[in-house]
């Protein structure tokens, strides 16, 4: 898995990582955890640069966000729990799931959008009541920047202290990046099996 991360990063450079981020976002099939350290890494053999990946993950982490911000802004917050009803096994993400966003970002608006963004499984999540409650989207950009950003750059930081010992740790990453993909396959799965409908 290392592999293939680093050689597409390596022929399409920051917008390989824009692009894995922007789908991570989305629907998430490799983890930013992955994703971001790696290309951290990559900075260390100086095939990128520390602050060119820190800000390509965050610009697409951004575009990641809008499409569900979009959503929530412009299906409304009932449509929305009727997709979930209908398709919320495949997303993991209940009736439930969404009232629950929705109440944390009654409580703590742009803030619950800051601090999801650190949060796995909550940082897709955040971005559709924040469009339904039609947050403004200048906020919703500043927020969802500083979030992103931060934990991008915490994740590229490691993988670039990582890189900095390669003859330790190099022969162990691509068996390590299996193991991570597989633990958050099996989380997916594990939570589309135990997934309950919409009451």
């Amino acid at each position: 898995m290392a592999s293939w991360v680093m050689g597409l990063v390596s022929a399409t450079g920051y917008l390989g990582i824009v692009a894995l981020m922007f789908a991570e976002n989305v629907f998430p099939p490799i983890p930013s955890e992955l994703i971001i350290p790696l290309a951290g890494y990559m900075a260390t053999r100086e095939e990128l640069h520390l602050a060119g990946v820190i800000a390509a993950g965050t610009a697409g982490a951004v575009l990641g966000a809008l499409p569900l911000y979009w959503l929530g802004r412009s299906w409304g917050e009932e449509r929305v729990k009727a997709f979930a009803d209908r398709h919320g096994r495949w997303l993991t993400a209940s009736r439930a799931d969404l009232e629950g966003a929705r109440r944390w970002f009654d409580r703590h608006g742009g803030a619950a959008t800051f601090f999801c963004r650190l949060v796995p499984g909550a940082r897709s999540l955040i971005s559709i009541p924040a469009g339904i409650a039609r947050m403004p989207l200048p906020a919703f950009l500043v927020y969802t920047a500083a979030g992103a950003g931060l934990w991008t750059a915490l994740l590229a930081c490691i993988g670039y202290l990582v890189g900095s010992k390669y003859a330790q740790v190099g022969e162990y990453l691509d068996p390590a990046s299996w193991v991570a993909f597989g633990a958050v396959a099996a989380i997916y799965l594990y939570r589309v099996a135990r997934h309950k409908g919409s009451r």
